[in-house]
């Protein structure tokens, strides 16, 4: 507490000065943040509304009968569509949460095992280079795509992939 004390006063003119600036920073940051999510959520309604999302929508839920792989196939997908993990989860549970959990009580999978499951699946073609996060992430940085992608999307899909595992690990044990 002294050190700080100490250091607050003797350079109050340097940590004012960085502070201004640090503020400036962190305010484009969270503008471009905030402006990023909002676009993204518009985007996803305007899908959501459209007479194609309805034929989607069915197609996806009705392809694979394990509510999991369906679950996660959705929920990647309409993530991949809208560039947003966030919105592509906000869409899948939003659109077709009740069928989800009629399925797996039927099956007795407990709803927190779906919500583990969408939430890790939603980060899948989250990845896409037109998503939010990666061009927040890159503008942050200050790196570009060809200099960064390659990393972002061996890291997204190895997440994905996890919950793959999830998935085989609860129908083998019915814990996760």
């Amino acid at each position: 507490m002294l050190g700080i004390a100490a250091v607050a006063a003797l350079a109050a003119r340097r940590i004012v000065a960085d502070l201004a600036e640090s503020t400036r920073t962190a305010t484009a940051g969270a503008m471009l943040a905030a402006m990023n999510t909002a676009s993204e959520y518009g985007f996803g309604g305007v899908i959501a509304t459209l007479p194609g999302f309805g034929i989607v929508q069915r197609a996806m839920t009705d392809a694979v009968s394990d509510p999991l792989v369906s679950e996660a196939i959705t929920t990647t997908t309409l993530a991949g569509i809208t560039g947003s993990a966030s919105v592509g989860l906000s869409l899948a549970l939003g659109a077709m949460a009740p069928t989800y959990l009629a399925r797996a009580e039927s099956l007795s999978i407990p709803p927190e095992v779906l919500h583990r499951v969408a939430s890790m699946a939603s980060g899948g073609m989250d990845t896409l280079p037109h998503n939010g996060s990666v061009i927040i992430l890159l503008a942050l940085t200050g790196l570009t795509h060809k200099e960064s992608y390659r990393d972002i999307f061996v890291m997204t899909l190895l997440k994905t992939a996890l919950v793959f595992v999830v998935i085989g690990v609860y129908r083998m044990t019915g814990i996760v």
